[in-house]
């Protein structure tokens, strides 16, 4: 009986060696180095040992769990927001903005800029609870598709990013969102499609106010900017939300180089890593020159800086869940 125990120990630990635990990396530097950290941070005879409440990662969203392009899908839900909203605003057909989303006029659109923009998010994102504003996103996900792939916004997701979550919670890291998107836009479906709760999303906000409406209790979104969580944005929202400094950071573009210049200037082992998008074929192609997800200092300083570039089309064997790419 104890030959037989043992013999069965001995198996299931094999297997679980055996068991590859970012199956859709490719072998190469990008994977090892990242395994390589997890073992060094977490083997408690290692010199590099952190206790498991010091193991925060943080995570943009845009360009780095999901795809970004041709624009924002934040921004896709409000342009779909303002053409569902358009029959009770007879104005738009001629007024600006609007009138560009109503037509599909990008030029126009462009030419609007942020302020153009800005007023189409106050727009499509406020006058309405907090309830209310989580299920038109909840029932938008369920139906809406990606312009070009024809995928529901939440199947385009990237499969060896979903891997690295999983990995990293198997050893105990907390996994973080920190995006220049909406933090209540994430929050909706943020714990479903990655595994992380909404309590663990930082992100970019409206001003909200408590009120009682009809007799109930609500938090009512106002068409107000309280925070942009980008650039410099990054590390202050970190600070705020999770009083820790995180030991990994992984982003995309420039918009989070001081996250991770945040994150791998504090002393001990730390990891900071941009997600290059390199793969014209299975997903775009884009760095220096993007309108969106341009990145341009982070390739520039990635290698004196000691941060990972993370190369979709060497490093992953596959892009989106469930897809023989």
């Amino acid at each position: 009986m104890r030959w037989f125990l043992t013999t069965l120990s001995l198996l299931v630990t094999s297997t679980a060696f055996a068991a590859d635990p970012l199956p859709s990396w490719n072998d190469g530097a990008t994977r090892d180095s990242l395994i390589r950290f997890v073992d060094r941070v977490t083997q408690k005879d290692s010199p590099d040992y952190v206790a498991p409440a010091e193991r925060i990662a943080v995570f943009d969203n845009d360009g780095t769990l999901w795809s970004e392009k041709p624009v924002y899908f934040q921004l896709l839900f409000a342009f779909d927001r303002v053409r569902a909203m358009a029959k009770d605003h007879p104005e738009w057909k001629n007024e600006q903005p609007f009138k560009a989303v109503l037509e599909n006029d990008h030029q126009a659109l462009l030419a609007s800029g942020k302020k153009g923009l800005m007023k189409i998010v106050g727009v499509t994102h406020a006058g309405m609870s907090t309830d209310e504003f989580a299920e038109i996103v909840s029932e938008w996900l369920k139906t809406a598709r990606h312009p070009t792939t024809g995928r529901r916004y939440t199947e385009m997701v990237y499969q060896p990013m979903l891997e690295l979550l999983d990995y990293l919670r198997e050893h105990e890291f907390k996994t973080f969102i920190v995006s220049g998107g909406g933090i209540e836009f994430l929050r909706v479906w943020s714990d479903k499609v990655y595994g992380i709760p909404p309590e663990q999303v930082v992100g970019s906000s409206i001003k909200t106010k408590y009120t009682v409406k009809d007799g109930k209790p609500t938090i009512q979104r106002l068409a107000e900017l309280d925070f942009i969580d980008d650039g410099p944005g990054k590390p202050v929202g970190i600070n705020q939300h999770i009083g820790r400094r995180p030991m990994m950071a992984f982003g995309n573009s420039d918009g989070d180089f001081q996250m991770l210049e945040w994150t791998t200037s504090s002393p001990g082992l730390r990891l900071g890593a941009f997600v290059h998008h390199t793969d014209a074929k299975r997903e775009w192609a884009y760095d220096r020159t993007s309108s969106v997800g341009k990145l341009v200092r982070g390739l520039d300083e990635a290698k004196e800086r000691g941060w990972l570039l993370i190369d979709m089309k060497s490093d992953w064997k596959q892009i989106y869940p469930n897809i023989a790419d």
